[in-house]
């Protein structure tokens, strides 16, 4: 269990148009200039995009690898410890921010080639 900063660098690969812009203390990831996490390499930890009721739910179930981090409109933004979390559940929340985020025509034509 547990995935390292570069392996989570890894995964983004998989989601097209992917960009990362150092932010001093984190890398922000973004698609088409929309932000959907970010990572801070010093705590091993990502932030990202999900649903209030996501993120309420990743809470409650497990505190030791996810924390709220903030709320914005109908969004619930997840901190996860990268050490405490599986490769195969954080690439499903990662996968779930882009969406939440990208264009509807990207998510559907990045669906549409899986």
């Amino acid at each position: 269990m547990g995935v390292s900063v570069d392996e989570f660098l890894e995964m983004l690969g998989d989601l097209p148009e992917v960009q990362q812009s150092e932010g001093g203390e984190w890398t922000a990831l973004k698609v088409r200039g929309k932000g959907f996490g970010y990572l801070w390499e010093r705590t091993e930890t990502v932030g990202l995009k999900a649903t209030i009721e996501e993120q309420i739910a990743l809470v409650a179930e497990r505190p030791e690898v996810f924390e709220p981090q903030f709320t914005a409109g109908r969004f619930g933004w997840v901190v996860v410890h990268l050490a405490k979390i599986d490769a195969d559940e954080l690439l499903e929340l990662v996968t779930e921010a882009w969406c939440l985020t990208a264009p509807k025509g990207l998510v559907e034509a990045h669906e549409a080639g899986r």
